[in-house]
């Protein structure tokens, strides 16, 4: 399985929150560069970050990841 972030509804919804990379790392236990990496979609991230993620950020996980069953 490989989930990447859906790059441009994951800054959206980053933004719409109001929070900077820096800032949706704090709230997510997550390293900023990690989100930098998840951003540019250059790294993919596991089941249970997405999960944390979709949850920081109030969105449903497809809404903001590509999984890809494979």
């Amino acid at each position: 399985m490989k989930i990447m972030a859906k790059t441009d509804e994951f800054i959206k919804a980053r933004v719409t929150k109001g929070y900077s990379q820096r800032e949706l790392a704090r709230h997510s236990g997550l390293s900023h560069a990690y989100i930098s990496l998840l951003e540019r979609s250059i790294k993919s991230v596991g089941p249970s970050t997405a999960k944390r993620l979709s949850e920081v950020l109030e969105k449903e996980l497809e809404e903001i990841f590509n999984i890809n069953i494979a």
